[in-house]
């Protein structure tokens, strides 16, 4: 404790004398104490000291005090302290959270069958994992990610819920609604998690039927009602199940359905996983205030899953972008890899997922069964360039051979090869530099570890060795995640804005950004301006009229700081409320006379603070 402290003062010298602590200063610092203690580095690592500040500044006031700390002192202390500043890089805290294991509609070649975990996810995955080791309880996951990302420094105050596990539509409407209202709820709740190790989280005996709040007694839950726990109890519940899968003598399907069937505890939490829409719109509505604010809701599904009520459902639950399996846009392609979608039902769901305001992150695969990489880049700058698509953002990643797939077959009979890693850096890097300015790649693999693929790319560094070979090409990238401002501060005075208009199959869009000198991004909005034959065609389905133009996003840069909070990070410049003038004076401009806005729960507020009022599943501004 007293290491600590001194290790704490001698940063905050530093600071005072206005120099920069920076990873390696830190080290300097850390090791200068190591050698007055001669104590266990481990006790002083980065990661403890977050915790250890934090901890003092709540509980022992009198020893805060003492430091002195200012409050541009502090924020440059936390700057040095913070593990992964980039998480929040973007301007918001993310929590991915898990749905549970469930029968799946499609029977994708490339999917694994891990039927310990919701189709085509890896129990091995950090996600799944996190899900898992809560059993896959919406509020456990959330309170878990909370702490870990309070503990690291990272504000939590605004945060992007990315739900991903099966197709969202396969769910039955009670599970989804309860999903996503124990979501808000932990948030709400500001929900800690205390650990496994718990002592009030220890099993009680007596435990009731009916799953309780707060996180201690959901755990004690669990563990009372006999459901497995830690990585022998979970291969135990699953193997013998998961070899006859793997065996090829039962599918993925119903390997689940008899597993969790076959379960009383699974079968008595199944049937608590409900809620009604009252119960979560009090939720949302509570969210508005909360220390939590949801500012953005994700949900995952494919093409053929995407319908006018199914949107209407999964707007009504707050959700701002849909991620949308596409993988390929060619049809021979689709079949052969047992992809159950047509071409023409990528092509609404693009159309009917614009005109009700989401925005659209598609995944693009490369590598399936049947195509060839000069294949690949005709189709991905067919889904860069044809109006009838042009995604907000992708992930863009090669497919990767995990044992549980069915492709093993392909593979082992010699009709699918993996590309060889030159031929697919050059493919990765030719799509990035096709990748228009008002597109953002995400991804470029999954978080399976190298292990699990037996074969295709094994490098988590993906990424960072095509943009090295992008780097020594002198190639120009426009896409926005390579463009990000990202933790730099912004002067305001150099910024331009930018307004690059794209025709799409239904609409005119807007992407206003504003840039700096040298082309960093340091926020923008997506305007849609619907097309008035597109409207009449598709009348009955939307939740719109002909009449009214759609702000489908408005992102600004910057280190997340606390609600309230000013600085010189972009996102607290009113960058934002610049932005929205300038859609609204375009939306006038050409004749609309209301302007819509996918506004999240956690910034109704806002919006209502820029003239929007609330109508039906949007905020609303007259013209």
């Amino acid at each position: 404790m007293r290491a600590m402290d001194e290790i704490i003062r001698d940063i905050v010298e530093v600071l005072r004398a206005g120099e920069a602590v920076d990873d390696r200063d830190l080290v300097r610092i850390i090791h200068a104490q190591l050698r007055r203690d001669g104590g266990d580095k481990r006790q002083y690592a980065k990661r403890r000291l977050m915790p250890f500040y934090l901890r003092v500044k709540q509980e022992e006031p009198d020893r805060w005090a003492a430091w002195d700390i200012s409050p541009d002192i502090e924020r440059r202390l936390l700057a040095a302290l913070r593990m992964k500043p980039r998480r929040t890089a973007s301007g918001v805290a993310t929590i991915t959270v898990i749905t549970k294991p469930w029968p799946c509609s499609g029977d994708c070649l490339f999917c694994p069958n891990d039927i310990r975990m919701p189709k085509s996810y890896l129990h091995g995955e950090p996600a799944c994992e996190r899900a898992e080791q809560n059993w896959f309880d919406p509020y456990l996951q959330v309170a878990a990610r909370l702490t870990a990302l309070s503990q690291m420094g990272h504000a939590t105050d605004k945060i992007e819920l990315i739900v991903l596990g099966g197709t969202w539509s396969d769910y039955p409407e009670a599970y989804q609604i309860w999903f996503v209202s124990e979501l808000f709820r932990a948030l709400n709740d500001a929900a800690v998690h205390p650990g496994f190790n718990s002592r009030a989280a220890k099993a009680s005996e007596g435990a009731g039927d009916r799953l309780p709040d707060g996180v201690p007694e959901r755990i004690a839950w669990y563990r009372a009602h006999g459901f497995p726990e830690g990585e022998r109890a979970h291969a135990a519940f699953s193997g013998v199940a998961q070899a006859e899968v793997d065996a090829g003598r039962a599918g993925y399907n119903a390997a689940v359905r008899g597993l969790y069937a076959a379960s009383a505890p699974h079968v008595l939490l199944s049937s608590q996983q409900s809620a009604a829409w009252d119960d979560l719109e009090r939720l949302h509505r509570e969210n508005e205030s909360s220390s939590h604010r949801v500012v953005g809701l994700v949900i995952e599904t494919r093409p053929d899953a995407v319908s006018a009520a199914a949107l209407t459902r999964i707007r009504r639950l707050g959700a701002t972008k849909v991620q949308m399996g596409v993988q390929s846009l060619d049809q021979r392609v689709l079949d052969l890899n047992r992809r159950h979608a047509k071409v023409a039902q990528i092509e609404r769901a693009f159309a009917l997922l614009r005109l009700f305001g989401f925005k659209i992150h598609a995944h693009q695969m490369l590598n399936l069964l049947g195509s060839t990489p000069d294949a690949d880049r005709a189709d991905y700058r067919r889904l860069m360039t044809d109006p009838a698509f042009l995604p907000d953002e992708v992930k863009l990643y090669p497919c990767a051979l995990i044992e549980s797939a069915r492709l093993r077959a392909c593979y082992e009979d010699g009709s699918w090869v993996p590309y060889p890693e030159e031929e697919l850096l050059a493919l990765l890097a030719d799509d990035i530099l096709a990748t228009p300015s008002f597109c953002r790649i995400s991804r470029m693999i999954r978080d399976f570890s190298s292990d699990d693929i037996r074969a295709g790319n094994k490098k988590p560094n993906l990424r960072q060795l095509v943009e090295e070979r992008i780097a020594g090409s002198g190639g120009a990238v426009r896409e926005i995640r390579y463009r990000e401002v990202g933790t730099a501060d912004v002067d305001i005075d150099g910024l331009e804005l930018r307004d690059h208009a794209y025709v799409t199959a239904v609409s005119e869009e807007r992407f206003l950004e504003w840039v700096d000198p040298a082309g960093r991004i340091a926020g923008f909005l997506r305007l849609s301006l619907p097309d008035a034959r597109a409207m009449r065609d598709l009348a009955e389905d939307l939740p719109i009229g002909p009449d009214e133009a759609m702000i489908r996003e408005v992102h600004v840069y910057g280190a997340v700081a606390r609600l309230g909070e000013g600085g010189r990070a972009a996102q607290h410049l009113g960058l934002g409320r610049r932005l929205v003038g300038r859609a609204v004076e375009i939306a006038r401009e050409e004749g609309y006379r209301r302007l819509n806005v996918i506004s999240s729960v956690g910034t109704r507020a806002y919006y209502r603070s820029l003239g929007f009022g609330d109508h039906g599943l949007y905020q609303q501004r007259e013209l």
